[in-house]
């Protein structure tokens, strides 16, 4: 649809300024060199309207370029509607190049209108005049072939635009990408991208940016011949065009499609760098686009980073639509799940930033419905030594049950009671430990159970010597 607008309007204004040449009646070549053949064309000689015919198209131009107080355009129709009808009545008494005038007339008419159809009519009895010249029959044509597209004939579109091609002196990139739009619509990928590319290098020789919408129709095409040339080489070829558009046209989707292709050759780090961009832009609004820029951003070993886009992430605000109440809610664009702090709080744990994780991993292992975010938490609190926090993150993780593997986290929490010299509640959760059949925990527990008793048997005996040097010191 988006196309077709662009055509749409481009094609309005080219009719329009068309319309004004026929009034200039200086001579015209009478031979045109096609660029396929190279055999000459032969028209008939050009020539100026008939006096009856001029005035009346003069008149009909001034009605369509009349303005009202705003200096809007406010052509009077009445006028040129009444006029091109009476030259139509009188059709059989005019010339062939008179007639070649009012149907091209005729045919800005029909389009202004909308009606289409009457407007290719009116164009193929132009091109049908004997006496058509060189400058009115190839912008019919190639006015033809636009309104066959936009009616979505389009094997009579490219018809029409190489017979164009064939006759005009010369070819532009934009015919070129025109041709290119209408093999697209066919399926014809390989010609469409040929087309494509042969437009933006001539855009480039004729001095001037290539438009943006041909970039997009070529990375189209690679992406449909993806079975054809290979997945790698056309994420290879596609990468490159895209890294085109993030340059020239700086656009969200272009910076995404760019990032989403690094991702699937395993260039993460290329990936992080494309979404970091777009990021810095704003052009980010989307969860999962602020948690793949996170997740990125921590494989690469940038942790403070990675926390920081993401508590971004949690202030952005963004509005939704219900799709059937049509109620807009103003949310965040990160919300706040277990899942997402638990990644968070990752983030800040491997950014050295303890403080800050401790109480995110806290909401999560309250929203939990497990307890593995509890054993975290403990282990959290154990390695800032807040034993007694530890020791009740890790219970309420048990409580809570549901862990994968239960072995480990009673090792744990017999090395906090060990550190909290509760000794005979830290042999209880080695032994339950001991009893795993995997034989590095197994033997790790036997370890921590003869050690405590070592440890046990130590601090009775610092307590007996304690008290005995204060009875004989008394």
């Amino acid at each position: 649809m988006r196309v077709r607008e662009v055509m749409n309007k481009k094609l309005s204004i080219y009719l329009f300024s068309l319309l004004a040449m026929f009034f200039v009646i200086t001579p015209l070549t009478i031979e045109a060199q096609s660029q396929t053949n190279k055999k000459p064309i032969k028209y008939k000689k050009a020539r100026a309207l008939q006096s009856s015919t001029a005035k009346k198209m003069a008149k009909v131009y001034e009605a369509l370029e009349v303005v009202d107080d705003k200096g809007e355009p406010a052509p009077d129709m009445q006028v040129v509607l009444s006029i091109l009808t009476e030259l139509r009545n009188d059709m059989a008494n005019l010339k062939s190049y008179d007639r070649s005038v009012m149907w091209n007339a005729w045919a800005f008419v029909y389009f202004s209108d909308g009606d289409y159809p009457k407007a290719m009519d009116a164009y193929s009895r132009l091109i049908n005049e004997p006496e058509v010249t060189i400058g009115l029959r190839v912008g019919a044509l190639l006015s033809l072939a636009q309104l066959n597209l936009l009616q979505e004939n389009y094997q009579e579109g490219i018809r029409l635009i190489l017979q164009w091609m064939s006759e005009v002196e010369t070819i532009t990139a934009q015919s070129y990408s025109l041709l290119g739009q209408a093999y697209y619509q066919t399926g014809n990928f390989k010609k469409a991208l040929s087309s494509m590319e042969t437009a933006v290098t001539m855009a480039e020789e004729e001095g001037y940016k290539p438009r943006e919408n041909w970039y997009v129709i070529m990375a189209a095409c690679i992406g449909e011949m993806k079975k054809e040339i290979g997945e790698k080489e056309s994420l290879l070829r596609q990468i490159d065009i895209y890294e085109i558009l993030v340059n020239l046209f700086p656009k969200k989707q272009y910076f995404i499609q760019l990032g989403g292709s690094y991702g699937q050759l395993g260039r993460e780090r290329d990936y992080m760098i494309t979404l970091k961009a777009a990021y810095q832009k704003d052009f980010l609004n989307r969860e999962s686009e602020y948690l793949a820029l996170t997740q990125l951003l921590l494989l690469n070993q940038n942790p403070y980073w990675a926390a920081e886009v993401f508590e971004h992430g949690q202030k952005k605000m963004i509005t939704l639509v219900d799709e059937k109440t049509k109620e807009e809610k103003i949310v965040p664009v990160i919300k706040d799940t277990e899942k997402n702090l638990k990644l968070l709080a990752d983030a800040w744990r491997m950014a050295q930033e303890i403080d800050k994780a401790i109480p995110i991993l806290e909401r999560a292992a309250k929203m939990s419905k497990d307890g593995q975010s509890y054993v975290l938490l403990g282990n959290l609190y154990l390695s800032e030594d807040k034993l007694d926090k530890a020791a009740d993150a890790i219970l309420k993780g048990l409580e809570k049950g549901k862990i994968k593997k239960i072995s480990p986290v009673h090792l744990t929490l017999g090395q906090v009671y060990f550190e909290l010299q509760k000794f005979e509640d830290a042999k209880k959760n080695f032994r339950i430990a001991a009893r795993d059949k995997d034989k590095k925990i197994k033997q790790q527990a036997n370890n921590w159970i003869k050690y405590t008793e070592n440890e046990e048997i130590r601090v009775k005996n610092l307590a007996l010597r304690r008290d005995y040097i204060q009875m004989n010191s008394t």
